[in-house]
């Protein structure tokens, strides 16, 4: 019996290049999608641009520089840049019907691609539990600006990584990307505690040793966002599972649809 290579491993089997996966949808056509895509990267680049536009004009610039040692806005910078390379190819399909750039580019960027997939669907779910299950404390936002900040990275970053949870005809993530985001969510802890040690300051109050916090309850708290992302991974997983199972009946149809505004 034949070994599955790596790509096949990693979610880049190359008997499905010919599916289009991540360029195509079953309810929209490929230049719906992109256009869909490539609005949600805007609004994204946008919040984030007026946000630091906030900052430098509120005395808060300093601000700007610490964002990203916070795993929110890491995400929803990856967030911006996906939604910006999925409406390229997907804009380029709909233009030849063709993966142009997956066709052109080693087979290590489908590869990458499928990883960087399984992080998109996966870890703004763990940032809006985080936040309003752990951070947040009411009352409510009463100013605008941090009501509409918050809500567009805390709440609708969860929302865009829905759509594309039920929208695309992408396969279930790879198994073994899990270990990935695992590996990343490491990372990040490093990135956390370098940032502590070289601009004094904690990005997560849960993360902090220096002020009560006894080492075994913020070990608690790591393991609690291990516990989460395995949960959320397997959902994320199962949702996209039970998609494809759910709308296999409307596959001849969504052919026809992806077709529409294709220019061969």
């Amino acid at each position: 019996m034949r070994r599955p290579s790596r790509a096949t491993l990693y979610g880049a089997d190359p008997i499905d290049d010919d599916l289009h996966q991540f360029e195509t949808s079953w309810l929209l056509s490929p230049a719906l999608l992109a256009c869909l895509r490539g609005l949600i990267s805007l609004y994204i680049f946008t919040t984030i641009i007026v946000i630091w536009v906030w900052y430098g004009t509120h005395n808060e610039r300093v601000e700007i520089g610490q964002s990203f040692s916070y795993f929110t806005w890491l995400t929803y910078w990856g967030l911006g840049f996906y939604f910006l390379i999925s409406a390229i190819h997907t804009a380029l399909y709909a233009r030849t019907g063709r993966s142009v750039l997956f066709n052109r580019l080693p087979r290590a960027f489908r590869v990458l691609h499928a990883i960087f997939y399984a992080s998109v669907t996966t870890f703004p779910f763990l940032v809006t539990i985080v936040f309003w299950g752990i951070l947040y404390s009411g009352p409510f936002y009463s100013v605008i600006f941090p009501r509409w900040s918050n809500i567009s990275q805390h709440g609708l970053n969860s929302f865009y990584a829905l759509l594309e949870i039920l929208l695309p005809t992408t396969a279930p993530h790879p198994l073994i990307a899990l270990p990935v985001l695992i590996l990343i969510l490491l990372l990040y802890l490093c990135v956390a505690y370098i940032t502590y040690h070289t601009e004094g300051f904690y990005a997560y109050s849960f993360l902090d040793t220096e002020h009560g916090k006894k080492s075994g309850t913020v070990a608690g708290y790591c393991f609690g966002i291990l516990a989460a992302i395995l949960v959320i991974f397997f959902i994320s997983w199962g949702l996209v599972w039970g998609r494809g199972g759910f709308m296999f009946g409307n596959a001849d149809e969504g052919c026809g649809n992806e077709m529409q505004g294709v220019v061969v």
